[in-house]
Protein backbone atom coordinates (compact mmCIF):
# COMPACT_ATOMS: atom_id res chain seq x y z
CA UNK A 1 0.00 0.00 0.00
CA UNK A 2 1.14 3.46 -1.28
CA UNK A 3 1.81 6.04 2.30
CA UNK A 4 0.73 9.09 1.64
CA UNK A 5 3.59 12.12 1.89
CA UNK A 6 2.32 13.04 5.11
CA UNK A 7 3.92 10.26 6.91
CA UNK A 8 7.36 10.03 4.35
CA UNK A 9 8.55 13.15 7.24
CA UNK A 10 7.96 13.14 10.53
CA UNK A 11 6.78 15.88 12.29
CA UNK A 12 6.87 15.56 15.95
CA UNK A 13 5.37 17.79 18.84
CA UNK A 14 6.03 17.59 22.69
CA UNK A 15 3.05 18.32 24.06
CA UNK A 16 4.49 19.62 27.54
CA UNK A 17 2.56 19.81 31.13
CA UNK A 18 3.91 23.20 31.31
CA UNK A 19 1.84 24.59 28.08
CA UNK A 20 -0.43 21.47 27.09
CA UNK A 21 -2.00 23.64 24.68
CA UNK A 22 -3.04 22.06 21.16
CA UNK A 23 -4.51 24.84 18.64
CA UNK A 24 -8.15 24.60 17.67
CA UNK A 25 -7.31 24.95 13.80
CA UNK A 26 -6.92 21.49 12.35
CA UNK A 27 -5.20 22.88 9.72
CA UNK A 28 -2.21 23.00 11.45
CA UNK A 29 -2.38 19.59 13.66
CA UNK A 30 -3.13 17.63 10.37
CA UNK A 31 0.49 17.73 9.33
CA UNK A 32 1.86 16.54 13.07
CA UNK A 33 2.75 12.77 12.90
CA UNK A 34 3.81 11.97 16.23
CA UNK A 35 2.87 13.78 19.83
CA UNK A 36 5.71 12.86 22.75
CA UNK A 37 3.74 14.02 25.97
CA UNK A 38 6.18 15.41 28.49
CA UNK A 39 7.25 14.12 30.61
CA UNK A 40 7.04 11.07 33.20
CA UNK A 41 9.37 10.78 35.95
CA UNK A 42 11.63 7.63 35.17
CA UNK A 43 11.72 6.43 38.96
CA UNK A 44 7.93 5.20 38.22
CA UNK A 45 9.32 2.78 36.50
CA UNK A 46 11.70 0.70 38.91
CA UNK A 47 8.57 0.24 40.87
CA UNK A 48 7.92 -3.60 42.08
CA UNK A 49 4.71 -5.30 41.19
CA UNK A 50 2.35 -4.43 38.38
CA UNK A 51 -0.67 -1.27 38.87
CA UNK A 52 -2.63 -0.16 36.35
CA UNK A 53 -2.56 3.48 37.04
CA UNK A 54 -0.01 5.51 35.69
CA UNK A 55 0.97 9.42 36.38
CA UNK A 56 0.58 10.76 33.47
CA UNK A 57 -0.60 15.14 33.66
CA UNK A 58 -3.38 14.47 31.07
CA UNK A 59 -4.99 10.93 29.56
CA UNK A 60 -3.95 9.50 26.31
CA UNK A 61 -7.45 9.98 25.04
CA UNK A 62 -7.94 13.39 25.17
CA UNK A 63 -4.91 13.70 23.83
CA UNK A 64 -6.35 11.73 20.70
CA UNK A 65 -9.13 13.72 20.45
CA UNK A 66 -7.47 16.97 19.73
CA UNK A 67 -5.09 15.60 16.86
CA UNK A 68 -6.05 14.03 13.69
CA UNK A 69 -6.91 10.12 13.67
CA UNK A 70 -3.43 8.23 12.78
CA UNK A 71 -1.48 10.40 15.35
CA UNK A 72 1.13 8.79 17.21
CA UNK A 73 0.98 9.51 20.44
CA UNK A 74 3.88 8.74 23.04
CA UNK A 75 5.35 9.64 26.33
CA UNK A 76 8.84 10.99 27.17
CA UNK A 77 10.23 9.41 29.74
CA UNK A 78 12.79 11.38 32.10
CA UNK A 79 14.34 14.77 31.26
CA UNK A 80 15.54 17.83 33.20
CA UNK A 81 17.38 16.04 34.94
CA UNK A 82 16.13 13.56 35.91
CA UNK A 83 17.88 10.55 36.28
CA UNK A 84 17.82 9.12 39.17
CA UNK A 85 15.55 6.50 38.40
CA UNK A 86 17.67 5.73 34.73
CA UNK A 87 20.50 4.89 37.15
CA UNK A 88 18.24 2.91 39.16
CA UNK A 89 17.25 0.55 36.16
CA UNK A 90 20.39 0.29 34.70
CA UNK A 91 22.37 -1.50 36.92
CA UNK A 92 21.61 -4.99 36.59
CA UNK A 93 19.88 -7.82 34.51
CA UNK A 94 16.91 -7.76 36.74
CA UNK A 95 16.42 -4.10 37.22
CA UNK A 96 16.96 -3.56 33.49
CA UNK A 97 14.16 -6.17 33.17
CA UNK A 98 11.85 -4.50 35.55
CA UNK A 99 12.34 -1.10 34.41
CA UNK A 100 11.47 -2.35 30.74
CA UNK A 101 8.08 -4.69 31.89
CA UNK A 102 6.76 -1.28 33.54
CA UNK A 103 7.60 0.50 30.11
CA UNK A 104 5.56 -2.01 28.70
CA UNK A 105 2.81 -2.47 30.89
CA UNK A 106 1.89 1.72 31.22
CA UNK A 107 2.21 1.42 26.90
CA UNK A 108 -0.41 -1.43 27.00
CA UNK A 109 -2.67 0.37 29.59
CA UNK A 110 -2.71 3.74 28.67
CA UNK A 111 -2.72 2.76 24.54
CA UNK A 112 0.16 5.00 23.86
CA UNK A 113 1.97 4.09 20.46
CA UNK A 114 5.33 4.30 22.10
CA UNK A 115 8.04 6.07 24.21
CA UNK A 116 10.78 8.62 24.03
CA UNK A 117 13.32 8.42 26.21
CA UNK A 118 15.32 11.09 27.52
CA UNK A 119 19.29 10.14 27.20
CA UNK A 120 20.43 13.49 27.60
CA UNK A 121 21.33 12.71 30.72
CA UNK A 122 23.53 10.08 30.86
CA UNK A 123 27.67 11.07 31.15
CA UNK A 124 28.92 14.65 29.17
CA UNK A 125 25.14 16.41 29.38
CA UNK A 126 24.95 18.57 32.62
CA UNK A 127 21.50 19.92 32.92
CA UNK A 128 22.14 23.29 33.28
CA UNK A 129 19.70 25.40 32.44
CA UNK A 130 18.40 23.87 28.80
CA UNK A 131 14.50 24.43 28.71
CA UNK A 132 14.14 27.29 30.74
CA UNK A 133 10.85 28.40 29.57
CA UNK A 134 8.11 28.48 32.40
CA UNK A 135 8.80 32.23 33.83
CA UNK A 136 6.52 31.48 36.59
CA UNK A 137 9.07 29.14 38.54
CA UNK A 138 11.86 29.18 39.79
CA UNK A 139 13.82 28.05 36.78
CA UNK A 140 16.94 26.27 39.27
CA UNK A 141 14.69 23.99 41.20
CA UNK A 142 14.49 21.40 38.57
CA UNK A 143 18.26 21.35 37.48
CA UNK A 144 20.43 18.71 38.66
CA UNK A 145 23.86 20.18 39.96
CA UNK A 146 24.94 17.21 40.89
CA UNK A 147 27.31 16.86 37.81
CA UNK A 148 29.98 19.12 39.64
CA UNK A 149 30.38 16.71 42.31
CA UNK A 150 29.55 13.40 40.35
CA UNK A 151 32.01 13.89 37.64
CA UNK A 152 31.27 11.72 34.26
CA UNK A 153 34.19 9.14 35.42
CA UNK A 154 31.98 8.20 38.50
CA UNK A 155 29.21 7.81 35.88
CA UNK A 156 31.20 5.42 33.15
CA UNK A 157 29.60 2.75 34.01
CA UNK A 158 26.22 4.19 32.36
CA UNK A 159 28.20 4.28 28.72
CA UNK A 160 27.64 0.40 28.02
CA UNK A 161 24.48 -0.02 30.44
CA UNK A 162 22.36 2.27 29.00
CA UNK A 163 22.31 0.29 25.46
CA UNK A 164 21.47 -2.66 27.43
CA UNK A 165 18.27 -0.91 29.53
CA UNK A 166 17.12 0.57 25.82
CA UNK A 167 17.50 -3.19 24.16
CA UNK A 168 15.69 -4.25 27.17
CA UNK A 169 13.03 -1.47 26.59
CA UNK A 170 12.56 -2.76 23.21
CA UNK A 171 12.17 -6.28 23.78
CA UNK A 172 9.23 -5.74 26.75
CA UNK A 173 7.52 -3.54 24.24
CA UNK A 174 7.98 -5.48 20.83
CA UNK A 175 8.79 -4.60 17.62
CA UNK A 176 5.21 -2.86 16.81
CA UNK A 177 5.67 -0.22 19.38
CA UNK A 178 7.71 3.09 18.71
CA UNK A 179 10.59 3.98 20.97
CA UNK A 180 12.77 7.09 20.29
CA UNK A 181 15.69 9.12 22.40
CA UNK A 182 16.10 12.35 22.66
CA UNK A 183 20.09 12.82 22.33
CA UNK A 184 22.11 16.19 23.36
CA UNK A 185 23.05 18.39 20.54
CA UNK A 186 26.56 20.14 22.18
CA UNK A 187 29.89 18.13 21.10
CA UNK A 188 30.75 18.52 24.59
CA UNK A 189 28.30 16.51 25.79
CA UNK A 190 28.29 13.58 23.22
CA UNK A 191 30.86 11.75 25.44
CA UNK A 192 28.47 8.56 25.22
CA UNK A 193 27.78 8.55 21.78
CA UNK A 194 30.54 7.33 19.92
CA UNK A 195 31.08 5.13 17.22
CA UNK A 196 31.18 2.22 19.21
CA UNK A 197 27.90 3.04 21.27
CA UNK A 198 25.48 4.91 18.72
CA UNK A 199 24.85 2.01 16.70
CA UNK A 200 24.23 -0.24 19.89
CA UNK A 201 21.64 2.72 20.61
CA UNK A 202 19.87 2.55 16.75
CA UNK A 203 19.65 -0.74 17.00
CA UNK A 204 16.58 -0.28 19.59
CA UNK A 205 15.12 3.00 18.19
CA UNK A 206 12.83 4.08 15.17
CA UNK A 207 13.92 7.33 15.40
CA UNK A 208 16.77 9.45 16.92
CA UNK A 209 15.78 13.50 18.26
CA UNK A 210 18.42 15.36 18.49
CA UNK A 211 18.20 18.59 20.96
CA UNK A 212 19.72 21.07 18.68
CA UNK A 213 18.59 23.82 20.52
CA UNK A 214 20.07 25.30 23.79
CA UNK A 215 23.32 25.08 22.48
CA UNK A 216 23.92 28.07 24.11
CA UNK A 217 24.13 27.58 27.99
CA UNK A 218 25.71 28.61 30.76
CA UNK A 219 28.38 27.06 30.64
CA UNK A 220 29.78 29.16 28.00
CA UNK A 221 31.19 32.52 28.27
CA UNK A 222 30.27 34.29 24.85
CA UNK A 223 27.24 35.18 23.07
CA UNK A 224 25.53 32.86 20.20
CA UNK A 225 22.50 31.39 18.72
CA UNK A 226 20.78 28.87 20.51
CA UNK A 227 19.83 27.60 17.32
CA UNK A 228 22.57 28.31 15.20
CA UNK A 229 22.65 26.53 11.88
CA UNK A 230 26.03 25.73 11.87
CA UNK A 231 26.30 24.36 15.29
CA UNK A 232 23.19 22.59 14.73
CA UNK A 233 24.74 20.69 11.55
CA UNK A 234 27.63 19.61 13.43
CA UNK A 235 25.62 18.14 16.04
CA UNK A 236 23.61 16.13 12.83
CA UNK A 237 27.01 15.06 11.67
CA UNK A 238 28.64 13.83 14.60
CA UNK A 239 25.73 11.70 14.89
CA UNK A 240 25.50 10.09 11.45
CA UNK A 241 29.78 10.21 11.51
CA UNK A 242 29.20 7.31 14.52
CA UNK A 243 26.68 5.10 12.64
CA UNK A 244 23.04 7.03 13.48
CA UNK A 245 21.23 6.25 9.83
CA UNK A 246 19.84 10.06 8.83
CA UNK A 247 16.60 8.82 7.59
CA UNK A 248 16.81 8.17 11.56
CA UNK A 249 17.07 11.28 13.11
CA UNK A 250 15.00 14.28 13.84
CA UNK A 251 16.30 17.81 13.40
CA UNK A 252 14.91 19.31 17.17
CA UNK A 253 13.53 23.34 17.01
CA UNK A 254 12.84 25.32 19.79
CA UNK A 255 9.55 26.99 20.33
CA UNK A 256 10.60 29.68 23.01
CA UNK A 257 13.06 32.62 23.71
CA UNK A 258 16.43 32.54 25.72
CA UNK A 259 18.18 35.47 26.79
CA UNK A 260 21.97 35.94 28.21
CA UNK A 261 23.15 39.13 30.29
CA UNK A 262 25.99 40.36 28.85
CA UNK A 263 29.10 42.36 30.05
CA UNK A 264 29.70 45.72 28.61
CA UNK A 265 27.67 48.68 26.49
CA UNK A 266 29.53 47.01 23.46
CA UNK A 267 27.08 44.21 22.97
CA UNK A 268 24.50 46.16 21.50
CA UNK A 269 26.32 46.85 18.65
CA UNK A 270 28.02 43.37 18.32
CA UNK A 271 25.81 41.21 20.18
CA UNK A 272 27.29 37.63 18.80
CA UNK A 273 30.23 36.75 20.56
CA UNK A 274 30.10 39.02 22.84
CA UNK A 275 31.26 38.23 26.98
CA UNK A 276 28.65 37.16 29.36
CA UNK A 277 31.03 36.92 32.17
CA UNK A 278 30.27 33.15 34.61
CA UNK A 279 26.99 32.44 34.84
CA UNK A 280 27.40 29.24 36.73
CA UNK A 281 28.77 28.86 40.25
CA UNK A 282 32.25 26.61 39.03
CA UNK A 283 32.33 24.88 42.11
CA UNK A 284 28.49 23.69 42.54
CA UNK A 285 27.18 24.06 39.22
CA UNK A 286 24.68 26.84 40.43
CA UNK A 287 22.77 29.21 38.08
CA UNK A 288 24.01 32.68 39.10
CA UNK A 289 21.11 33.92 37.54
CA UNK A 290 22.20 35.51 33.96
CA UNK A 291 20.34 33.86 31.89
CA UNK A 292 16.64 32.61 31.52
CA UNK A 293 14.10 31.81 29.00
CA UNK A 294 10.30 32.01 28.37
CA UNK A 295 7.98 30.66 25.49
CA UNK A 296 5.87 32.71 23.27
CA UNK A 297 2.76 31.49 25.45
CA UNK A 298 4.30 33.26 28.62
CA UNK A 299 4.11 36.22 30.25
CA UNK A 300 7.44 38.44 29.49
CA UNK A 301 9.49 38.64 32.71
CA UNK A 302 9.31 42.34 34.07
CA UNK A 303 13.31 42.89 34.09
CA UNK A 304 13.53 41.88 30.62
CA UNK A 305 10.18 43.19 28.77
CA UNK A 306 11.44 46.17 27.22
CA UNK A 307 14.51 45.14 25.93
CA UNK A 308 12.81 41.99 24.42
CA UNK A 309 10.25 44.31 22.83
CA UNK A 310 13.49 46.25 21.38
CA UNK A 311 14.37 43.01 20.11
CA UNK A 312 11.50 41.62 18.32
CA UNK A 313 12.13 45.35 16.09
CA UNK A 314 16.09 45.55 16.53
CA UNK A 315 18.99 43.62 15.89
CA UNK A 316 19.45 43.49 19.28
CA UNK A 317 20.96 40.34 21.32
CA UNK A 318 18.36 37.79 22.01
CA UNK A 319 18.33 34.45 20.75
CA UNK A 320 15.22 32.56 19.94
CA UNK A 321 13.87 31.22 15.98
CA UNK A 322 11.69 33.32 14.03
CA UNK A 323 9.30 31.53 11.25
CA UNK A 324 12.49 32.36 8.48
CA UNK A 325 14.99 31.16 10.49
CA UNK A 326 12.70 27.81 10.85
CA UNK A 327 12.23 27.60 7.31
CA UNK A 328 16.00 28.13 6.47
CA UNK A 329 16.61 25.07 8.33
CA UNK A 330 14.76 23.11 5.98
CA UNK A 331 16.94 23.50 2.85
CA UNK A 332 20.33 23.75 4.97
CA UNK A 333 19.55 21.02 6.88
CA UNK A 334 16.52 18.57 7.07
CA UNK A 335 16.85 18.04 3.24
CA UNK A 336 20.77 18.94 2.80
CA UNK A 337 21.54 15.39 5.16
CA UNK A 338 18.28 13.84 4.16
CA UNK A 339 17.06 13.19 7.58
CA UNK A 340 13.71 11.71 8.50
CA UNK A 341 12.08 14.14 10.45
CA UNK A 342 11.68 17.23 12.44
CA UNK A 343 10.38 17.73 16.04
CA UNK A 344 9.98 20.86 18.22
CA UNK A 345 9.87 21.39 22.26
CA UNK A 346 6.87 22.44 22.62
CA UNK A 347 3.53 23.07 20.64
CA UNK A 348 1.80 25.15 23.37
CA UNK A 349 4.66 26.55 24.09
CA UNK A 350 4.13 28.41 20.37
CA UNK A 351 0.75 29.33 21.74
CA UNK A 352 -1.31 31.74 21.02
CA UNK A 353 -0.13 32.53 17.38
CA UNK A 354 1.49 29.12 16.18
CA UNK A 355 3.88 31.03 13.77
CA UNK A 356 6.93 28.48 14.28
CA UNK A 357 4.36 25.47 13.76
CA UNK A 358 2.96 27.35 10.87
CA UNK A 359 6.67 27.70 9.57
CA UNK A 360 7.64 23.97 10.30
CA UNK A 361 4.61 22.18 8.84
CA UNK A 362 5.04 24.22 5.75
CA UNK A 363 8.33 22.88 5.39
CA UNK A 364 7.60 19.23 6.07
CA UNK A 365 4.85 19.46 3.64
CA UNK A 366 7.48 20.82 0.89
CA UNK A 367 9.42 17.97 1.67
CA UNK A 368 6.76 15.15 1.30
CA UNK A 369 5.92 17.27 -2.04
CA UNK A 370 9.66 17.13 -3.19
CA UNK A 371 9.73 13.42 -2.16
CA UNK A 372 6.68 12.70 -3.84
CA UNK A 373 8.06 13.62 -7.01
CA UNK A 374 11.23 11.76 -7.13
Amino acid sequence: MATTSATRIRNIMYLTGQHPVVPDDASLTRPITHVALAFMNSNTFNRRGHSSSWPIFISVEEVRSKFHPGTKIMIAIGGWGDTDGFDTAARTDESRARFARNVADMVRDTALTGVDIRLGNIPGEPPDGCQVIVVETNTAQWQRRSYKKVPNEAKAWEVTAYPLLLAEIRKALGPTKLMSAAVPGIPRDMLAFTAATVPQVMGSLDFLNVMTYDLMNRRDNVTKHHTGVQPSLEAIDAYIANGAPADKINLGFAFYVKYFRTEGKSCAEHPIGCPTGLMEDPETGADLGKTGGFSWHDRVPEDVKESFEKALNQSLWWTFDTPEAVARKFSLIVQEKKLGGVFAWGLGEDAPDFARLKALNAGVEHLAKLKDEL
